[in-house]
């Protein structure tokens, strides 16, 4: 099969993608002809490095799409290798979902929202900004001196109240009639835009622009408060320092490897001075080619960050660096018009002195992940492995909760704690299915067997250790499960909360360990953490049930309605309350009236 399709490949620009014996893809690549690109691999003749002899052996299919340019193949290959996250990838994660700053243009009346996720919905996106506290703090500051709503309200100017943050001045008001025009609100936005980009001098000069303007209309409140956002900036920009001549955008990247273990750092840079930094982490980095790791790593940044700087420092040239190059400068351009992205090498003088200062950084980063971190949370999972007889040290727990209310909501959840961190992204939540009414023991049993019927059809890696919340009731339930698969050897604990001991499978007496012990910490700690997240999830689901059993049997009400008449109204309490006349902006005057018949007082 494999064979057949070598022979059939096109000679057009596209992304290959190889797969294993499992079919699952294990590497994509894109290529300017795939009927050469692929082909290369299987010639006996050419010397390929270790990384692609190791790739070859496990080699047993291959897929392939078609594009009609090597640029929107790059651009292809970004966003599979983010979806698919293949083995013989690069693939940049770090252990934190810093914060972004949202701005929501995709909206007539934008807003500034604080984000985890960088989506790609057409609203602007900066940071992450490290800490979290500085991201908040800057939304204190855009809200006290540029005014942009804070509501969620459908924006029409039809409104005949102004609201509490307008008298506060927290709003310019676009909501009522008259307050503020859309070009005024336009102009803070693009205002706000400005001030999270970095670029205060243009910002300065457009407020200094717009006050001396408000000044000539003697609108001396408006030109009032224009010069308090120029004093504002300005005292901004004296806290931070330049540490680079030149007023360019610029993103520095550097790295320190040891072995198998790698740190990547980033520092951004807008108008000369340092905004914030980022690390990246890999602890399995079994092949390592400078040019091809960072352009991976560049590929994957860039495709989800919210902001494109007009230059990037590297410490060596990188594989396909024009095209990269070319791919970045029309990302800029999505954003806003200007010059071409440059990828710079620097090699002495003032950019190399920044280099060096962020492979400073890189190798701290490196030092305190790696060796000091990593040796005290080594030296904890030791611990819990001595006193719980464990047969294998606890690199991977995996631990589970029920929550339920009376035997209603029934859902269980599953965290993760790795090398002693905990993963959120690989957590998972359940719906209890089978059960009805409140029974931890059958819940747990069922979403024990639910979990690893899945990892072991999936030929994923088991746990090092299965942690129960509850007694030896649950423990015993869980068990059940695990048996049911063949997999009962997996190590099996259970906490039990008032007395806090700990059931072992397999052991006739429970672990008491002291409440000062750093070992009962980490447990509490990973039960503490699946109880959270099995509440947060039990709290979203009866929520969802109290709106859903009143509004979705009234013909007519879809989800967007549901969404509308909630958002406007606030809850289902105030939809029953509210007048036909309330409705029908919303809803239309017959759904209106159905809404009043079917959610009488």
């Amino acid at each position: 099969m494999l064979e057949k399709k070598l022979d059939i490949l096109p000679d057009k620009p596209g992304i290959y993608l190889f797969k294993d014996s499992s079919r699952k893809v294990i590497y994509i690549g894109k290529a300017k002809s795939l009927k050469h690109r692929v082909r290369s691999y299987f010639q006996s003749s050419r010397n390929l490095d270790h990384k692609t002899e190791i790739l070859k052996e496990h080699i047993q299919d291959l897929d392939y799409i078609v594009t009609d340019n090597e640029l929107e193949a790059l651009f292809l290959e970004s966003n599979m290798v983010k979806k698919q996250k293949p083995k013989f990838n690069v693939n940049l994660k770090d252990d934190k979902a810093f914060l972004h700053i949202k701005l929501t243009v995709n909206e007539p009346y934008p807003r500034v929202l604080l984000t985890r996720r960088v989506l790609n919905d057409g609203a602007l996106y900066f940071g992450p900004f490290l800490p979290a506290s500085l991201a908040r703090n800057t939304i204190k500051i855009i809200n006290r001196h540029f005014l942009l709503r804070t509501c969620h309200l459908d924006i029409d100017g039809n409104l005949d109240r102004r609201c509490l943050e307008y008298y506060i001045n927290r709003c310019l008001g676009p909501c009522v009639l008259g307050l503020c025009t859309q070009e005024q609100y336009t102009q803070a936005v693009k205002h706000v835009a400005l001030f999270l980009e970095g670029k205060n001098e243009e910002l300065i000069r457009n407020l200094t622009q717009n006050m001396l303007e408000a000044s000539e209309r003697q609108h001396y409140e408006a030109a009032a408060l224009y010069r308090d956002r120029i004093q504002m900036v300005r005292d901004l920009t004296a806290k931070q320092k330049a540490i680079q001549g030149d007023k360019d955008d610029v993103d520095v990247f550097a790295y320190y490897r040891e072995g198998q273990c790698l740190a990547l750092q980033l520092f951004t840079l807008r108008g000369g001075k340092i905004l914030g930094k980022r690390e990246f982490y890999w602890e399995n980095l079994d092949f390592f080619r400078p040019s091809q790791f960072l352009r991976d790593a560049l590929q994957q940044f860039y495709l989800s960050a919210g902001f494109v700087p007009h230059q990037i420092y590297l410490p060596v040239e990188i594989e396909d660096q024009k095209l990269i190059t070319q791919w970045l400068t029309e990302r800029l351009h999505r954003k806003r018009k200007g010059r071409r992205v440059r990828i710079v090498v620097p090699k002495r003088g003032e950019k190399h002195d920044l280099l060096l200062l962020v492979e400073r950084n890189a190798k701290i980063a490196f030092e305190t992940r790696f060796k000091l971190l990593k040796s005290g949370k080594e030296k904890l999972l030791e611990n819990l492995q001595k006193e719980l007889d464990l047969p294998k040290f606890p690199q991977r727990i995996e631990a589970f909760d029920v929550s339920n209310i009376q035997g209603a909501e029934s859902v269980a959840s599953m965290v993760v704690c790795e090398d002693g961190l905990m993963k959120k992204n690989q957590y998972r939540k359940f719906k209890v299915k089978t059960v009805k009414g409140p029974d931890d023991f059958l819940s747990i049993y069922e979403v024990v067997y639910r979990r690893y019927r899945r990892v072991v059809a999936e030929e994923a890696p088991l746990p090092n250790l299965i942690l129960i919340d509850g007694g030896k009731g649950q423990l015993h339930s869980a068990y059940q499960a695990l048996s049911k698969l063949g997999i009962e050897d997996i190590p099996l604990a259970s906490i039990a909360k008032r007395e806090e001991l700990i059931f072992v499978q397999g052991q006739e007496d429970p672990v008491l360990m002291p409440k000062v012990s750093p070992v009962l910490h980490q447990i509490q700690e990973i039960r503490d953490e699946a109880h959270r997240f099995a509440l947060t999830y039990h709290r979203k689901r009866r929520s969802l049930r109290d709106f859903y059993s009143e509004l979705d049997p009234i013909p007519g009400i879809g989800e967007k309605r549901k969404k509308r008449l909630l958002r406007n109204f606030g809850s289902v309490a105030k939809i029953r309350h509210a007048s036909v006349e309330e409705l029908t902006p919303f809803v239309g005057r017959k759904l209106a009236h159905a809404i009043k018949q079917r959610l009488k007082v």
